[in-house]
């Protein structure tokens, strides 16, 4: 039986990655109706490998693991040999002859392909250069537990296209939703994802264009971890594109605001926006990565709770 690892959202078909969302769900209410922990995942070990660093990665997977009966093990650069060179195959090698599962949290996806070929384990992309499934999960849940079925539904994505933006496009495939996204000249997301994705997804520079009766309005930092260098270049290329509620005035009635965190207020979101209950779940959207990720391992593992 071969081993289901998830590096994008394209690793799962769109029923199976609805199914992980409703089983999210479910495990939020259990936990919220302080319903006796769950052990169905007793005995199991996440091994997290963190060559980028985290907050809400780093708690989720942990606190999740032991809400589930399990336990997860902490490995940066310098607790593991790939901090000294080892090669990427022979680390998976060793480490998924050891652990039940493992999330790899990197800079070049390649790198977490290369580990995956050689896991004997499932392993999950907690994070690349290139895509972020996991919060897109988390996203597709908040959606869902606050307005229902996101099918059918605009999405509008403002800002860098960057390794959400490349997520959010994955997502309307699978979640069949109309995806507009809005991106400084030069900023844009691969583009043979873009015409991969053509049917679904229209990009351009005009970001009230793209949130106008939109239901859902997402955005980004726009300097992500190892650009810090590009900074000040980003944020005078990006000023025009800030989500604010004059843009979200043109958005659907209901719409709704998400941003994967951390937040630059004054930046990329405006303070007020991010705080208004009317529209931002974005404090939904990050405490969801735990329950999502909870039903995506249980998945994985073929568990049950």
């Amino acid at each position: 039986m071969s081993v289901k690892h998830f590096l994008t959202l394209c690793d799962l078909s769109g029923d199976t990655l609805k199914s992980i969302v409703n089983e999210a769900i479910e495990l939020k209410k259990s936990l919220k109706a302080t319903s006796p922990a769950t052990t169905a995942m007793q005995g199991k070990v996440l091994g997290m490998i963190f060559e980028k660093s985290s907050t809400r990665t780093r708690v989720s997977f942990e606190a999740g693991m032991a809400q589930l009966g399990g336990s997860a093990i902490f490995l940066s650069p310098a607790d593991t040999q790939l901090g000294r060179g080892e090669p990427v195959e022979d680390t998976a090698r060793v480490l998924s002859r050891m652990v039940d599962l493992i999330m790899v949290r990197t800079f070049a996806h390649q790198r977490i392909e290369t580990f995956a070929a050689h896991s004997q384990v499932p392993v999950i992309n907690a994070l690349t250069d290139d895509y972020h499934p996991c919060q897109l999960l988390a996203d597709m849940q908040t959606f869902t537990e606050h307005r229902g079925d996101i099918a059918g539904k605009t999405v509008a994505w403002i800002g860098d296209g960057n390794n959400m933006c490349q997520s959010y496009i994955n997502a309307a495939a699978k979640f069949d939703f109309e995806l507009r996204i809005a991106c400084p000249p030069g900023f844009r997301p691969n583009a043979d994802l873009l015409a991969a994705n053509a049917k679904r997804v229209s990009i351009g520079s005009d970001p009230q264009h793209a949130v106008s009766s939109a239901h859902l309005v997402v955005t980004d930092t726009w300097a992500s971890m190892g650009q810090e260098e590009q900074k000040q270049q980003r944020e005078k290329a990006f000023a025009p594109f800030q989500v604010n509620h004059q843009l979200m005035s043109l958005a659907a009635n209901d719409a709704l605001f998400m941003h994967c965190l951390p937040a630059y207020r004054g930046l990329e979101v405006s303070s007020d926006l991010l705080e208004d209950p009317r529209y931002s779940v974005v404090w939904d959207e990050a405490e969801n990565r735990l329950h999502s990720q909870k039903a995506l391992m249980l998945y994985l593992l073929n568990c049950q709770t």
